[in-house]
């Protein structure tokens, strides 16, 4: 028994007591059964620190922290984020950083799960970003590493270099040069160097930065013998005033895009700005599209449907790969650039096939098999995920996975 003890319970009335025993020990017995004297407690065991997966994050909880610990572990190595939003505690150059300990790391979402570049105790949509990035990928990242299921959002062009992760990229070092582009390009994501990694069904939606890449900007610096993979993801709202809306790809980066969609993310409505404070310009006259592929870069896209942007693609590598796809009316431009928007700019199109190509400039260098892909498709009926009904469209365009739809419909909602 605990606590303070009736010495009744012991002693019940009418009950005789033992005979022989001093009243002084008897009064002894009462007064520790009285007080709630008891045997010292054992001290509680050592709290045992979690060394394997998964590790679970919750709304407060720091998910960085779990992702630390996931590199260390041996075994399981999955970080599962459980419903809500998150945000940085501090400014910083990005709110989550995965390097090279982090090589295959899962991080998965459960539920609905966003990540936020606004501070973590003040995530509405009037609180300014307080880091560069939402998600960095470091060097050393193999196609091992997954991020699944986010929603990555709320970068607005703000700009510092405090809190970058430091790397160690042994014989890499005299290569991998860290510049402007570094820390001004790739708002939902900013990848760097050997870096591979897989996303799946993360939604890249209503990002900005001061410079390229609203969505993502993705930099390999030549070390590219593995791509970078967008699966199953949406592009939707991303903004920049110079190249590559959704999806930036730096010369000797390759890319893999499957069965995403790109709606209204909007290039180059700064560059005279750009010109002026940094000397930069690139397609001056026409402009960017939602995806910038620079040359010597490489990208892989299929069954991917472009829709409302300013312009579709811009592509200066060799050999690409575009199959499958739809690219319409890619014309939400603001007049800023001296000539009109398009649908594809590509210089070597022998690897575009199967794709349903329509707007007032379908293609702008007249490099596209005509027999190949279809310039005189009927309207695609789109419905609201932007799927079309059409049944001429049946194998190409992007499908949305389940929940896909509904973030759609959410977001268009919120469109003006």
């Amino acid at each position: 028994m605990t606590g303070r003890v009736n010495s009744g319970m012991l002693f019940a009335k009418g009950t005789p007591l033992v005979t022989g025993i001093p009243r002084f020990a008897v009064l002894a017995v009462m007064i520790l059964v009285g007080t709630g004297c008891q045997p010292a407690a054992p001290p509680a065991p050592p709290k045992v620190q979690q060394t394997e997966g998964p590790f679970h994050v919750y709304p407060g909880d720091d998910i960085q922290r779990a992702l630390d610990k996931a590199a260390a572990a041996t075994g399981n190595r999955t970080v599962i984020v459980h419903e809500g939003t998150y945000g940085p505690r501090l400014r910083g150059f990005a709110f989550l950083s995965l390097t090279a300990p982090h090589d295959g790391v899962q991080l998965i979402a459960d539920g609905d799960v966003t990540l936020s570049a606004r501070p973590m105790l003040k995530s509405g949509p009037g609180e300014a970003a307080i880091v560069n990035h939402i998600l960095y990928c470091g060097d050393g990242l193999t196609n091992r590493t997954l991020i699944q299921g986010f929603r990555l959002t709320g970068t607005d062009g703000f700009v510092c270099q405090e809190r970058v992760p430091e790397e160690s990229y042994g014989e890499r070092t005299p290569s991998l040069r860290k510049g402007l582009f570094f820390f001004l390009d790739g708002g939902g994501l900013k990848l760097f160097g050997q870096s591979a990694p897989v996303f799946e069904q993360v939604t890249f939606v209503d990002n900005l930065t001061s410079l390229c890449g609203g969505g993502a900007n993705v930099d390999q610096q030549g070390f590219n013998d593995e791509p970078i993979r967008f699966q199953n993801c949406l592009f939707l709202g991303n903004d920049c005033p110079g190249t590559g809306a959704a999806i930036d790809i730096l010369e000797g980066t390759s890319v893999v895009v499957d069965n995403c969609l790109f709606v209204r993310n909007i290039s180059n409505f700064g560059m005279d700005n750009l010109l002026a404070k940094f000397g930069l310009s690139y397609n001056s006259e026409h402009g960017s599209g939602a995806i910038t592929v620079f040359a010597n870069a490489k990208l892989k896209l299929t069954r991917s449907t472009f829709v409302d942007n300013w312009n579709g693609i811009d592509d200066r590598g060799t050999g690409n790969v575009i199959v499958g796809c739809i690219f319409r009316n890619n014309d939400q431009w603001d007049q800023s650039r001296p000539k009109g928007p398009y649908e594809l700019d590509i210089t070597d199109a022998s690897g575009v096939k199967g794709c349903f190509i329509h707007g007032p400039v379908p293609d702008l260098q007249q490099t596209i098999d005509r027999t190949e892909n279809r310039f005189d498709a009927p309207d695609p009926d789109f419905d609201e995920s932007w799927v079309p009904r059409h049944p001429d469209y049946a194998d190409v365009g992007f499908r949305p996975l389940k929940g896909q739809a509904e973030e759609i419909r959410r977001w268009r909602q919120l469109q003006p």
